[in-house]
């Protein structure tokens, strides 16, 4: 079923204002974090969740307590890596990269909905 034209008018409208959201556009591009990161947060996982059961096998709650601490900081860790910079990347590739070629999720969702448009899909 076509839009009728307040509706196209009004979803334009609204692409426009999400695609000037700051905010919106640094959260939509979230970058990879490195993988050896998550290699050592995932060991360090293993090793606390060790420690862990280690202790409440030898009833020390210290140490149980130790291993559940060791287990949220590795994963917090992991988490909380510093992501590649997504705005220097966009920027550079900005320039010469061609509207079909363009990377990211919200990119090809973007595509697809425009070419569904101008094929009269929608």
């Amino acid at each position: 079923m076509p839009l009728s034209e307040y509706e196209q008018r009004v979803l334009e409208q609204m692409e426009r204002d999400l695609g000037a959201d700051p905010k919106l556009n640094s959260a939509m591009s979230k970058a990879a974090r490195p993988r050896g990161r998550w290699t050592f947060a995932f060991i360090g996982i293993v090793v606390g969740l060790g420690v862990l059961v280690g202790g409440v096998i030898a009833q020390l709650t210290v140490v149980g307590v130790l291993g559940f601490a060791l287990m949220l900081g590795s994963a917090l860790w992991g988490m909380l890596a510093p992501a590649k910079s997504a705005t220097k990347t966009a920027a550079a590739g900005k320039g010469t990269a061609k509207k079909g070629k363009r990377q990211g999720f919200m990119n090809r969702v973007e595509d697809r909905f425009e070419r569904r448009r101008d094929q009269g899909d929608f």
